[in-house]
């Protein structure tokens, strides 16, 4: 039998049923899951580095298990020295059991090593139930070899999910297990 993620389990034999009853659903096809991890790094010092985008590359690589690839800028900005076509970050996306090994990891590993860490903030939601959590440094990934790093760079890690609205994706990323500080989303 092939390896099937722990969180991917969960979500099948418990959150799913937690759902659909908290809810009110009629079918289990209408319970909110889990699509997508879209992961975004700026390095807006690569305009003068090159070396930057792949070190980011190589990291972000490392931490998701999936190959990162550039983001190039859409237009030229002469005040940052920026043209078309430029790299000036690097982006990720997660399915299906790399999202889900993903998202173990963070939540079971990454986050706690966060200085100060006393939840994640339920503000980043989008009004359809989508949810996008900013990290400082990279460094929070034991993947990543501190002594290695020549420059701390954050990210954003967006959860896309097909919740109708924040309430819905607010429970489910809650039943997944990210720590949320307090539990106030506006119903979108």
């Amino acid at each position: 039998m092939s390896y099937v993620p722990r969180l991917k389990t969960k979500y099948k034999e418990e959150i799913r049923t937690a759902l659909k009853e908290k809810f009110q659903y009629k079918s289990v096809m209408q319970v909110p899951k889990l699509q997508k991890i879209a992961i975004n790094q700026g390095v807006g010092a690569a305009t003068t580095d090159k070396k930057l985008i792949e070190t980011a590359i190589s990291e972000l690589s490392t931490i998701t298990g999936q190959q990162a690839v550039a983001a190039k800028s859409k237009k030229d900005i002469s005040n940052f020295k920026l043209r078309k076509g430029m790299p000036v970050g690097v982006r990720v996306t997660l399915r299906d059991s790399q999202m889900y090994e993903f998202l173990d990891r963070l939540i079971a590993v990454a986050l706690p090593r966060i200085r100060d860490f006393k939840g994640i903030n339920d503000k980043g939601f989008d009004g359809h139930g989508n949810y996008t959590l900013g990290i400082s440094e990279q460094i929070i990934f034991p993947e990543i070899n501190i002594d290695k790093i020549n420059k701390i760079m954050g990210m954003d890690i967006t959860f896309v999910t097909s919740a109708k609205n924040d309430v819905e994706a607010l429970e489910l990323l809650k039943q997944f297990g990210l720590p949320f500080k307090n539990q106030t989303v506006n119903n979108g």
